[in-house]
Formats: structure tokens, sequence, C-alpha cells
């Protein structure tokens, strides 16, 4: 099933069933996606019995397809990406075993072609393009192969970041809270069946192309993490139910080969810069910069829909 919520002037949206091709839609017995994943399996077997898609579809009517969620909680689970940003930062992790997470803003997720408001350009405006799943109610403690039960949606997601705040703030011992502002939604929501071969070991092994300007930065695939989807909901459940509606990220998509495939955000390729030449020389967003991020299966076809928005400076006037 592929899942999109229509903005109809409320905070949730309204839910729709997209037909197999993505052109057309029909009204979800449901009123919003929040709902729907709390009661899912009823609401799964609804959705499956449409068959009728009458209304033509208009991608620019599409919010996220959750608004807003009651927990977004982001993985940092490449290996590769985590290893260069500490080679930079020379840094040296504690090693655990256990992935990387930390609790972001949850209570908005921009639609894909919104306007994305920050409040200035010196403080490192960064994109960074993940992987998401959302989930059902999750039991406290469940294991890894019981976790993948519950992953009911897979989500293409734009993480916004400002570099500038977060290095101060990771060193204050606390998490993020200034750097991490709301994130981006692409505008479908699908099961993961709908992948096909690009959902394999709870992980989403699609290539992520992300332009930026208008031109390409990075086409990196979802394979290779350390540690899948499934291990990031078991972790993030170990003291705490999840309720149903997170949302739970892989951290920024990265492969081994960067310098070849390109990178998932500016900061990686920053710090590729540094490794290599010594100075970091790409500079970081600035007003009216736009950013494309397109999740593709080898047969080109976009399953999440395409994120495409540009950053504006914030006046106030966006609530």
């Amino acid at each position: 099933m592929r899942l999109a919520t229509l903005n109809d002037g409320s905070k949730d949206g309204r839910l729709i069933l997209l037909s197999p091709d993505g052109a057309y839609y029909a009204q979800a017995p449901l009123a919003t996606l929040q709902a729907a994943l709390d009661g899912w399996d009823a609401a799964a077997a609804a959705l499956a019995a449409i068959t009728d898609f009458p209304n033509p579809l208009d991608p620019s009517a599409l919010t996220a397809p959750l608004p807003r969620a009651w927990q977004w909680l982001d993985g940092s689970a490449f290996e590769s990406h985590g290893a260069l940003m500490d080679k930079v930062l020379g840094v040296t992790p504690e090693k655990t075993g256990s992935p990387l997470m930390y609790q972001g803003l949850s209570d908005r997720f921009y639609g894909a072609h919104d306007d994305v408001p920050m409040p200035d350009e010196a403080l490192g405006i960064d994109f960074e393009g993940e992987f998401g799943v959302i989930v059902d109610n999750v039991p406290m403690g469940v294991t890894p192969d019981e976790a993948m039960g519950h992953i009911r949606l897979i989500v293409q997601i734009n993480d916004w970041s400002l570099r500038a705040l977060a290095g101060p703030e990771m060193k204050s011992g606390f998490g993020w809270v200034q750097a991490k502002p709301a994130c981006t939604m692409a505008p479908i929501a699908v099961t993961p069946d709908e992948l096909g071969d690009g959902w394999r070991d709870g992980r989403v092994c699609m290539d992520l192309l992300i332009d930026w300007n208008g031109q390409r930065f990075g086409a990196a695939n979802g394979a290779p993490m350390a540690f899948g989807f499934h291990d990031l909901v078991a972790h993030a459940a170990r003291t705490r139910q999840l309720v149903a509606g997170t949302v739970i990220g892989s951290g920024t998509v990265s492969n081994p080969n960067f310098r070849e495939v390109g990178s998932s955000c500016i900061a990686e390729r920053r710090g590729i810069e540094i490794v290599d030449e010594g100075a970091a020389r790409t500079a970081f967003m600035q007003f009216g910069d736009r950013v494309r991020m397109e999740g593709r299966l080898p047969d080109g076809s976009a399953p999440f829909g395409i994120i495409d928005q540009q950053v504006v400076a914030y006046t106030g006037e966006q609530a």
C-alpha cells in the first residue's frame, strides 16, 4: 500500500490511499494516518479492500504522510559516516555495540514542497538524507526479530541540521535541541512489500539521489546499515513502549566509497575535504538554495515521491 495525506488545512490532514501507478487516489476509511496506525490490523484490511481510485492526484496538495508524530527517534546507523565525522572532530567514541540514537522534534514534519524557514545562514544549514520507518504499538523489551513485525511503513526523510550549533550541544553532555529543527518527510509512506527487493534484512536497499541547486550531490545506497531498522526499533524499545506512530530514522545515508557515490549531507562532503585537502571548501546552505531528494529503485521508480524544497529566512509568519 502507498499512503499519503492531503493538506486539508488541519494539523493532521486527510489520509488517502494511492492507486498502484500513483496517479489516482481514494479517500481512506480513517481520517488520518495516526488513526490507522492506532488500529493497524483492522485499518490495513480496510485499506487493502479498496480497489476504486476515482480521484486524480495533485502531488502539490500533499503534506507529510504523518504531519506530526508522537515520537521521532533518529539513529546513526551508517559506520562510514560516523567514522569520517569522528576523524574530522578528533573524537574516539566508546564502543558499546549498540546503535546511536537521539530523540528529536516530532510535533511537525514539513511537507515535501514546503519552504523551510531558518533563523540565520551563519548557523551552518545542512540537509541530511535518510530513510525511516513508522511502527505500530511496540512492547517494551522486544527482540530485533519481534521488532520486524512492528514496522508498518517506510518513509524518506530530510533531517535538517544546523551544524554551527551541533558541536557545542554535543559537548554539553546532553542531546541536541537547537541544532535539530523540524524534519521533512517525502509525500508517500509505503508498506514494506511495496519495495520488493528494496527492503531486505530491515534495510532500505535503494539509492538516495540528492541534488543541491540542480547539481547531483550524492547517490548513496541504504543497504550498508550497521544496524537494520529492526535493531533500531528494539534498541529504542529496550526500556519503553513505543506508541503507534513513532518514527525512527536511519541517520545520514552513507557508503564507504563516498568519494565515488557522493554524500547525503554537506557535513560529510566537508569532512572528506578536510581529510583529503586539509580544509573544508564547500559552504553550507544559503537562503534561496534548493535541495531535491529521491529514493529510487533499480527500475527507476521513486516509491516515496520526491522532496524538493527551498531554504528561506524565518520571518515569524510561518507557524
